[in-house]
This record gives structure tokens, C-alpha cells and sequence, in this order.
């Protein structure tokens, strides 16, 4: 009797891959993926990643204005944030299923190939593609401020949110900023290490993560830059407290957060367990 039990218990191979289709991948599975996007990315032209960039760059713009749009015309109380918050989500939805290059994507997959192969050509070619996109994503979104702030875009309603939003970049001591940089930079890297293996959930992925750091008013390098320069070009803020009240700040911010606590942290405990699985496998 307990021979047929376990015989009815027991699996066939259609049933047991069905299985294994069906589990969590491993952190080392997860690691392999980004690992492997990281290398294609450094293998591209500069040239192309630029234009990516630039793309990203306009693209995030929409995040200010969906979020001004919603601002507008959700009536003034203390949950407006909540509501206007979902508009943030915007951009990052048309840069990441749109495959375009943003600056704090590249603070992690990069960095994992680089703590990999541990070489200067690898490092160098790290450093390029930070600089290409930083710069290309910056002008995109200069472009896209100055677009907003130079001409009857929006109607006079939606200038004053924009605004009031604008003026949320500023404010905060250096280290205030620096700190709240580091949680959007971590959540950033850390929904990308979601994405590979998200599916079907991408988009939500996307929109919560984005919605956190929203509603939470850390800053990004990215999407925060048009906002802060619609400040600028709208004469509410000088050039010099751009750079040094919010994009040194923010950009330190975002590239601790990205490197230290998804990157490194990540890449050191896949490379744990690969040490313990060889140490077990030689006993």
C-alpha cells in the first residue's frame, strides 16, 4: 500500500520541468541576466548610447508634466500629493519599456561587470558610458524645461503647478539631499534588478517603485533635473544653487545608492554563495 502510495506521488518528467518552470529564480540567475544586459551595454557604440540617452532625457520630462497635470485638476487638500504622485511614473514607463539609456539604469548593471572582471579597459569604458549618458540625458531634459519654460505649452493653471513642483528641488541642506538621493538611487537600481525576470509585471513594478520615490520627494538626477531647471529657466532659482543645492547632491546621492547598496551588495552575495557552493561541492 505504501508502494502505490508513493508511486501516485511521484512526478513525471513533463511535471517536474513544469515544475522548475515555476520557481523563483536564484539570485545568481537574476545576477547573470543583468551581468549579461551590462556587457552589451558597454559593447555599444558611444554614439548610439547617446541618442538613447537623449531620448531618455525627453522623455522623462513627461514625469513633471503628467505630475503637473494631475496637480491641477485634483482639488487642493493634503492627499493631493498622493494623486499627483502617479504622474511621476510617466517617464520612467516610457525609458525602461521603451529601452532607452537613463544614468541611474547604468549606475548598476555596469558596476556588475566591473567588480566581475576587475580590469581598467572595463572601467574605462564604465566611465565613458556615464559620461555619454549623464551628459545626453541632461541636455534632453534642459530641452525639455526649456520648451515648458519659453513657450504657451501648458495653459496659465498648469504653469503655477509646475512651479509649486520646481520648487520642491530646493530647499534642503547638502547632506539632506545627499541622504534622500541615496533611497531614490537604491529603489532605481532595485527595480531594475526586479525587471529581468518581472514579466508580465513590469509596468507595475515600474509604477510602484517610481510612485515611492514620488511621493516620497527623493531626489533624481533625472527626473528631478527638469523640474529643477524649469526653476532656472523661469528665473525662481540661479544656475549656481542648480548645481549646488540639488545636482551635486542628488548625483552623489543616486550614485551611492545604485552602486553601494543594490550593485555591490548584490554582486558580493551571488559571489558568496558561488564560493560556498564550490567549497561544498569540493567536499
Amino acid at each position: 500500500m505504501a508502494q502505490s502510495d508513493q508511486g501516485k506521488n511521484q512526478l513525471d518528467s513533463n511535471e517536474k520541468r513544469d515544475a522548475r518552470r515555476r520557481e523563483a529564480p536564484s539570485a545568481a540567475v537574476v545576477y547573470e541576466a543583468i551581468r549579461a544586459e551590462a556587457e552589451s551595454e558597454l559593447e555599444r557604440p558611444l554614439a548610439g548610447l547617446g541618442w538613447s540617452g537623449l531620448a531618455a532625457g525627453l522623455s522623462m520630462g513627461f514625469s513633471l508634466l503628467a505630475q503637473a497635470l494631475l496637480h491641477s485638476y485634483t482639488p487642493e487638500a493634503s492627499w493631493t500629493p498622493i494623486i499627483s504622485s502617479f504622474g511621476y511614473s510617466i517617464g520612467f514607463l516610457f525609458v525602461i519599456l521603451g529601452r532607452q539609456q537613463l544614468f541611474t539604469e547604468n549606475t548598476l548593471t555596469p558596476v556588475l561587470e566591473v567588480l566581475r572582471v576587475r580590469r581598467w579597459p572595463v572601467v574605462r569604458g564604465t566611465l565613458a558610458l556615464w559620461g555619454v549618458v549623464l551628459l545626453a540625458n541632461m541636455v534632453g531634459v534642459a530641452i525639455f524645461a526649456m520648451a515648458l519654460a519659453g513657450f504657451d505649452v501648458l495653459d496659465p493653471k498648469i504653469d503655477a503647478a509646475l512651479k509649486t513642483l520646481a520648487g520642491r528641488e530646493y530647499g534642503h541642506p547638502f547632506g539632506t539631499m545627499f541622504v534622500r538621493a541615496i533611497f531614490a538611487g537604491w529603489l532605481v537600481a532595485l527595480m531594475l534588478w526586479l525587471m529581468p525576470f518581472a514579466e508580465s509585471a513590469r509596468v507595475g513594478v515600474i509604477i510602484l517603485v517610481t510612485y515611492v520615490i514620488g511621493l516620497a520627494h527623493f531626489p533624481h538626477i533625472i527626473a528631478g533635473s527638469v523640474a529643477a531647471l524649469y526653476a532656472v529657466f523661469t528665473g525662481s532659482e540661479g544656475i549656481v544653487a542648480f548645481f549646488a543645492n540639488f545636482f551635486a547632491p542628488t548625483l552623489l546621492g543616486n550614485m551611492v545608492g545604485g552602486i553601494m547598496m543594490v550593485a555591490a551588495v548584490n554582486y558580493a552575495q551571488v559571489a558568496y554563495s558561488t564560493h560556498g557552493d564550490a567549497a561544498a561541492s569540493d567536499d
